[in-house]
């Protein structure tokens, strides 16, 4: 009998043993389940919520500062923020934040004066604000407090609105200049006839020296630090002004122009020189379609790896955030105006006689050789694993990777046996070179006065305007790097106007402006497109104006790139 109760006390035992095991396993996993689809139907409801909504929401976890919810006052670390107005609320409060607070509106209706009303939000005012009657800082209380403006950016404590000077006036502060008011497209969008006096008419209510500024910006830029730019100048500017081009592509964004005075317009393209180069060829369409008069004066704020159009023009190597969006808008308004040459890059591939000719457009350079491999294998792996290429330090890195293994492959040897190169007509017999660059503007390579050298002998000037392009041969990758650092020279074959090139055999790598691709038999011929209308910034050194004050500076090497002739003449 005894063994018969242990045997079923055993037994009992391992049921006991194999419920709690089945337990302790199928629990956590029911529970996770549970939690992901909870989690995936928030998701869903919230991105629904977003869609619908005329605030330009986006949702954080964890708020950089404190933060209160704009509807029910609470303290919040998790939730959503409006990028153009700046309201906060938690994830239940969004409906009725969308109900009951209004975001900037695009276009409306003046008051019967015709001024523009403050449009004041609550709370959550940026930090080291201060209050416009009292001088005392804003949003030092640990609650909802204090109010400020979504288009002058006026911050004033909630006891001091009363005592506020123009209390229900806004001029739209600092860069009025630069924002399109509501207004103005309310009064656009009334008209009968669009016709470009009817603009200028229209400007006069918005002041002398409107010059209004359009952003376009390419997220998928180098450092990916796109995003976060767009909201900042939605926040500053009017949204209208603000574009993503990976959801709105220049030629259509550009069109904004066409609804503003000729000749005011600005275009700030945040990204690298090919998000420029883009703009810049949708601003070409505008000339072929009429529309010269609304051609846009474009800054670059450089997000790219390279960026030597931006270092070229005054704007520095990168942007990393080190000056305010604020310090990029005053910039603006003070830059000077230059006219930039565009060239046309035409390549006849051989035995094709009945194919086009492939047409690129160039603005910083042409190259055949090490450099234009080094881009071809960058740009190759950059297709594979786009997320891999989020960082310009990992992008830079994967060039000298690619340049170290070039200096031991020298897939680009004997070019000079393999190329024909005529210089405004005139032969010119190269000596042995693995590479040929043609420039356009006075930086190459991620920042390198290419055609100047170590500085050491006398050249001829470069410039933007002077319808010459510098062409310069290099030895290989080391002698590319060895001219990057200063340590070395390249051979210089000469300026012209026209530059024609005559591949004879075997597929080489060729770039323009870093888009890179593999070449056969060919005839490339390199003459002047047209001008673009750049902004030129004067007052802040680049990178490599640091390292040299010598007689022959960077710094005046700079001005003497970019100084025009004469202020641009709209083409």
């Amino acid at each position: 009998m005894e063994v018969e109760e242990n045997n079923e006390q055993l037994d009992e035992g391992k049921w006991q043993l194999l419920g709690w095991t089945f337990l302790a396993v199928v629990a956590p996993v029911i529970i996770t389940l549970w939690c992901s689809i909870q989690r995936s139907k928030r998701k869903t409801l919230i991105r629904e919520i977003f869609r619908k909504s005329k605030h330009g929401w986006h949702y954080t976890d964890l708020f950089s500062k404190p933060t209160y919810c704009c509807v029910c006052s609470q303290h919040i670390l998790q939730g959503a923020f409006c990028d153009c107005c700046g309201l906060c609320a938690d994830e239940q409060c969004l409906r009725a934040a969308d109900r009951k607070l209004q975001c900037k509106e695009i276009a409306a209706p003046p008051r019967a004066d015709g001024a523009l009303a403050h449009h004041w939000v609550r709370g959550n005012v940026p930090l080291c604000s201060y209050c416009a009657v009292c001088k005392q800082q804003c949003g030092t209380q640990p609650s909802l407090c204090d109010l400020r403006c979504i288009w002058c950016q006026t911050t004033v404590h909630d006891d001091c609105k009363a005592g506020l000077e123009d209390e229900d006036r806004c001029d739209l502060g600092e860069f009025r200049s630069l924002i399109i008011p509501p207004h103005y497209l309310h009064h656009v969008n009334k008209l009968r006839r669009r016709h470009p006096d009817e603009y200028v008419k229209l400007a006069a209510v918005c002041g002398s020296g409107w010059t209004p500024v359009l952003v376009l910006a390419n997220t998928r830029s180098g450092n990916n630090m796109a995003e976060a730019l767009l909201g900042e100048f939605r926040t500053l500017l009017n949204p209208v002004q603000v574009f993503d081009l990976t959801k709105l592509p220049p030629a259509r964004a550009l069109q904004l122009c066409t609804l503003l005075p000729p000749g005011s317009v600005r275009v700030l393209v945040c990204g690298g020189d090919g998000t420029v180069g883009w703009v810049l060829d949708a601003i070409d369409t505008m000339k072929l379609k009429g529309q010269e008069q609304f051609i846009p004066w474009v800054t670059v704020l450089p997000l790219g790896t390279g960026n030597d159009l931006s270092n070229s023009l005054g704007w520095g190597a990168g942007y990393a955030g080190e000056i305010p969006v604020e310090q990029v808008l005053r910039n603006i308004m003070d830059a000077e105006v230059v006219n930039m040459d565009r060239w046309k890059v035409q390549v006849a591939s051989k035995g094709y006689y009945f194919r086009k000719p492939k047409v690129l457009s160039m603005n910083n350079y042409f190259s055949v050789g090490p450099d234009a491999l080094m881009a071809l294998n960058f740009h190759a792996h950059r297709e594979k694993t786009p997320s891999f290429f989020s960082s310009r330090i990992i992008n830079k890195a994967v060039y000298f990777l690619y340049g170290t293994k070039d200096c031991l492959v020298q897939e680009c040897k004997d070019l000079d046996k393999k190329i024909e190169l005529e210089l405004d007509g005139e032969r010119v017999n190269l000596p042995s070179l693995e590479g040929i660059i043609v420039c356009n503007i006075g930086y190459w390579g991620g920042g390198c006065r290419l055609w100047e050298g170590m500085g050491d002998e006398p050249c001829p000037p470069t410039r933007l305007d002077d319808g010459l392009l510098e062409v310069v041969g290099v030895f290989g990758s080391f002698h590319c790097a060895q001219i990057q650092v200063k340590l070395a020279n390249p051979v210089r074959l000469g300026q012209a106007h026209t530059v024609r090139l005559v591949l004879k055999g075997s597929r080489m790598p060729m770039q323009v402006d870093g888009e890179p691709w593999a070449q056969g038999p060919c005839t490339i011929t390199i003459t002047h497109k047209t001008r673009a209308p750049m902004l030129y910034h004067s007052l802040e050194q680049t990178d490599d104006e640091e390292d040299d004050d010598s007689s022959c500076s960077d710094t005046d090497a700079l001005k003497t790139d970019a100084k025009p002739t004469e202020l641009v003449n709209h083409m």
